[in-house]
């Protein structure tokens, strides 16, 4: 009589799921697309715009930006820049959280958190320093559009990091999937604006 025991089969392999990951991906995904369009709008107005001639009479260029409007390069370069060492602080908000250092990590946040209100108050300067308004032309009406719904984004990552700052500081220093997402945004808005960027304040 045989006494051999037969081994049971393997169970169901467990599925990880990181809802928290999908919705950064997502929001990441629909606010390129939002300000992509923006962007091919505002290029299709410039290339239809009336040609002028340039002050020295040598060239000819497109009548897009009023003569009078200087667009304030310093604030809007300082933003590029912050926008490097947001990226940079939220990887290492990831690194820290990896190694369930959550002083580190709210220290990252931290740093990240004051970065985006720096972006925010640049933001403002700008429109403070134009002195323009909605309602005064076509370039006007498309600046404040596509800057605006810019600052809308800055301000959801700003609520983003703030969630993750609130649960880090409150010990839960293995919530790694939040602090990933949380950083993944970050690198979508940083992309999004590098190419507002140079459309709207570089190229103007």
């Amino acid at each position: 009589m045989s006494t051999t025991a037969n081994a049971l089969g393997a169970g169901p392999k467990m599925i990880v799921r990181r809802p928290i990951l999908v919705l950064a991906g997502l929001l990441s995904t629909v606010s390129a697309m939002v300000m992509g369009s923006m962007l091919a709008i505002w290029l299709d107005f410039r290339s239809n715009a009336p040609l002028r001639e340039s002050t020295d009479g040598t060239k000819m260029l497109r009548d897009w930006l009023p003569e009078n409007i200087k667009i304030p390069e310093v604030a809007t370069n300082t933003m590029m820049m912050t926008f490097v060492i947001t990226c940079v602080m939220a990887q290492w908000a990831i690194y820290s959280s990896r190694r369930n250092d959550s002083k580190h990590t709210s220290l990252a946040l931290g740093v990240v958190l004051l970065t985006e209100i720096a972006l925010i108050n640049a933001q403002l300067a700008v429109y403070t320093q134009m002195g323009i308004g909605v309602r005064d032309g076509s370039y006007m009406t498309m600046f404040y559009a596509v800057t605006a719904t810019m600052l809308a984004m800055i301000v959801v990552c700003t609520g983003f990091t703030l969630l993750a700052l609130f649960r880090s500081i409150g010990g839960r220093s293995g919530d790694k999937d939040l602090v990933i997402a949380h950083a993944v945004y970050c690198y979508a808005i940083s992309a999004i604006f590098s190419m507002l960027w140079l459309v709207v304040y570089v190229q103007k």
